[in-house]
């Protein structure tokens, strides 16, 4: 703050609570406290959904600051006193008619100007998270993105014009689809804005498989982190009646490794579809048992070791999937790998698919295997340690199952009898 002659004091009331600055835009919630626009809508943006001051909870709708005109007033007039810079008069906030302006500017406009209205709306969204409710709770305007999407994203491409999207620096040109795609990711939606989406667009998870067969990073990026929200507002009946192209594109995802985050949103979505219908033999049946197995040995980091352990749980649940893990080279090794060490929500999963596996094809072949390959040893670990109720039931229970098999090992002999004495 920039300031003529002898230093002064600012008056307490002229400085955010937050910055401890004074304030260029106040704006008051409903709390009866007073912040500078910016500080609030940060506090407001990392997650807290209460008054930094107060600590009182804030409704959605209490979130809508109101801007402080005396303040503000008071703010400029000391300044000019007291030969301080005076602080230019703030814009007017976003409000739902500047969005419907751009949102009809863009609608069946052509190419260009399509684009342009999409791309202020993403600069809009990126400015603030009330800028990002504004635009959603806009009449039309998520239905425009919706609709972009939809008229783009089937329509066929040359060879040339795929090539153009496939490039991802800061200078390379987004298609509408894609820019429409990454807005509609970027607002966040609520579960009602989703299940609208839905509703309204009944072939909207077809549309998102044309943009995830796209050879572009992010209509693969944005494509599935939006399958992902749909998928959690969906409802049982519909996750049933997925069709198999929609589990194929989220298995190559994972596959294909697009990136960290899209990996964690297409094991999410497995996660989610798995345990409905027939959707883990469409998985199976996709080659997702050999992916998730690939991803386990590629050590990925915890949160998606978790969730591909949880995935290869899930279709261990039908026959294609255990013949597909003990099938792997590398199946019942590494899952007895990962039955330690990483969550108890690992270990259980893991020691349940070790189980349905022990349960449903105990062949000579596949017992002698999981000896070799320690399964039996982590079995007996589980245990020992504090892995989880469940986790040891299931384990007890596996050792119980095959005593007679195993019993004979000398490395094992001493700890299986402890267990289960003949």
């Amino acid at each position: 703050m920039a300031m003529e002659g002898p230093s002064v004091e600012v008056p307490p009331y002229f400085l955010c609570p937050i910055s401890l600055e004074i304030m260029r835009d106040p704006v008051t919630l409903a709390t009866g406290i007073t912040y500078d626009r910016c500080s609030i809508e940060r506090w407001l943006s990392d997650g807290h959904a209460t008054c930094p001051i107060t600590q009182q909870k804030l409704a959605e709708a209490d979130r809508e600051a109101t801007p402080n005109h005396t303040l503000r007033r008071l703010t400029q007039a000391w300044c000019a006193l007291h030969a301080v810079e005076r602080f230019p008069t703030p814009r007017p906030p976003l409000d739902a008619c500047r969005v419907a302006e751009i949102v009809e500017e863009g609608r069946g406009a052509g190419r260009q100007k399509e684009l342009a209205a999409l791309r202020e709306i993403k600069d809009i969204v990126a400015e603030s998270d009330r800028n990002r409710r504004c635009v959603e709770a806009t009449p039309g305007a998520v239905e425009f993105l919706v609709s972009v999407v939809r008229n783009h994203a089937t329509t066929s491409k040359s060879a040339e014009d795929l090539s153009e999207l496939s490039l991802d620096s800061p200078t390379s040109t987004s298609s509408p689809e894609e820019e429409a795609l990454s807005v509609i990711c970027s607002l966040k939606p609520s579960k009602k804005s989703l299940v609208r989406i839905l509703e309204e667009n009944l072939d909207f998870l077809d549309t998102l498989v044309c943009m995830l067969r796209r050879p572009s990073y992010r209509s693969r990026c944005y494509g599935i982190l939006l399958l992902k929200a749909m998928v959690s507002v969906m409802e049982p009946a519909r996750i049933m009646a997925v069709r198999t192209e929609v589990v194929q594109e989220v298995v190559r995802v994972v596959s294909d490794r697009v990136s960290a985050k899209a990996v964690k949103a297409a094991l999410n979505v497995l996660c989610r579809l798995c345990p409905w219908g027939r959707n883990r033999v469409k998985a199976a049946e996709a080659g997702a048992m050999t992916v998730l197995v690939e991803l386990l040995l590629d050590d990925g980091g915890r949160h998606p070791t978790e969730l591909a352990v949880v995935a290869i749980d899930h279709l261990c649940g039908c026959a294609e999937g255990r013949s597909d893990l003990v099938a792997h080279p590398a199946g019942l090794a590494i899952m007895a790998k990962k039955a330690m060490r990483v969550s108890l929500t690992t270990t259980e999963s893991a020691v349940r698919a070790l189980h349905a596996v022990a349960m449903h094809s105990p062949t000579p072949a596949v017992l002698r295997e999981m000896l070799a390959v320690g399964v039996v040893a982590k079995l007996l670990l589980v245990l020992q340690v504090d892995a989880g109720e469940r986790a040891r039931a299931k384990a007890k229970e596996l050792l119980k199952m095959h005593a007679r098999v195993w019993k004979d090992s000398p490395c094992l002999q001493v700890h299986l009898k402890a267990y289960y004495p003949c």
